[in-house]
């Protein structure tokens, strides 16, 4: 195993970037009548440095923030339901919230594919924000989750979504044939990419890596990927990121949250956005200091060249499309607006 030299203490860099935004939030006049407690399961492990730093610390500041009226426990991975039932058990108040991945529910609720973020899409978390709080996009996602008994907090930035690889990838031809573990949209523009995608559970990937009945996945960006000691099982990691800010998600069952007041309501809200936020830079500087060990390791940062980049893109809009067209009462709301912002933003 290699150990990882993390500079950062728990809750150093959450603190110093959030504590004043949970200082002004922490004294809400009228919350609810009596005390409230949530139990918020993830998808993430145990032992992992995230795990501490960012989701339980997100816990944590929510019940620090409203003096312990909303108290969140926090749920490793399975440990009340299987991650792909925990949108079920939220739904109906087996468990109250959950810190999770959207592209679990696609097959479900298709716009949560927009919640996750597209390749080739924003570039900095701000402009992730812009698109959901601005622009509107997390209205409607908000919407289509109401429909399955569920309230959308909003969208919790884990930085970008890094490619590890066992095969060189440079070209769009290298994609070919490639095992890669992928899940949500980005498996379907790997497939437009020639690239064969696999759905593994993240119990079984390092061992999927290490045997190579896959040859490369993603999980999260560069750091988060290195909490699943993917250096120790891949020789390359691909850059650039395929999405500037890859998102997970906090959500809560509509009953859960309906019973609370409107000022602990808006101080959930308020954290989710400032988590993402902080969320972002912790992950960011996190990645740029894994892959200088990676390289001090002997590992390799690859490139991909212009053309396999455009086709990336290319590719990730006509998911886009194509889900619109599914599902025109959600996803074709949101997808216009993508296009939309893409132009704005010199991105199209």
């Amino acid at each position: 195993m290699t150990r990882d030299t993390t500079p950062l203490t728990r809750r150093k860099l959450f603190t110093a970037g959030g504590g004043a935004a949970a200082a002004t939030l922490a004294a809400p006049a009228a919350i609810a009548q009596g005390k409230v407690t949530w139990r918020m399961q993830t998808h993430w492990p145990t032992g992992n440095w995230y795990y501490e730093d960012v989701f339980v610390r997100f816990c944590d500041r929510i019940t620090e923030a409203t003096n312990g009226e909303l108290t969140v426990e926090p749920v490793q991975n399975d440990g009340i339901v299987p991650t792909g039932e925990v949108l079920n058990a939220v739904r109906r108040g087996l468990l109250e919230s959950a810190f999770i991945y959207p592209a679990y529910w696609i097959g479900r609720i298709p716009v949560a594919g927009h919640l996750n973020g597209h390749i080739g899409t924003w570039q900095r978390h701000e402009q992730m924000h812009a698109f959901f709080y601005e622009a509107g996009a997390l209205d409607v996602i908000r919407e289509a989750y109401a429909e399955q008994g569920v309230y959308q907090c909003g969208p919790v930035s884990y930085s970008g979504l890094a490619l590890y690889s066992n095969k060189p990838l440079q070209t769009t031809e290298d994609f070919a044939g490639w095992r890669v573990r992928s899940t949500g949209a980005a498996a379907l523009v790997f497939e437009k990419m020639g690239a064969s995608p696999v759905s593994i559970p993240g119990a079984e990937l390092y061992q999927a890596l290490q045997t190579g009945v896959v040859e490369g996945a993603h999980w999260g960006s560069t750091s988060t990927g290195w909490g699943m000691n993917f250096q120790e099982v891949n020789k390359y990691i691909i850059a650039p990121d395929l999405i500037g800010h890859l998102n997970g998600e906090v959500m809560v069952g509509l009953d859960a949250w309906n019973k609370i007041g409107t000022d602990l309501q808006a101080t959930v809200n308020e954290i989710v956005r400032a988590a993402s936020a902080d969320a972002s830079a912790h992950f960011l500087y996190q990645d740029l200091l894994r892959k200088q060990d990676f390289e001090e390791m002997g590992g390799e940062v690859l490139t991909l060249d212009e053309e396999a980049q455009a086709n990336l893109r290319r590719y990730s809009l006509e998911v886009v499309d194509e889900y619109s067209q599914k599902d025109p009462k959600y996803c074709g709301r949101v997808g216009e607006m993508l296009h939309e912002f893409l132009k704005v933003t010199d991105r199209a």
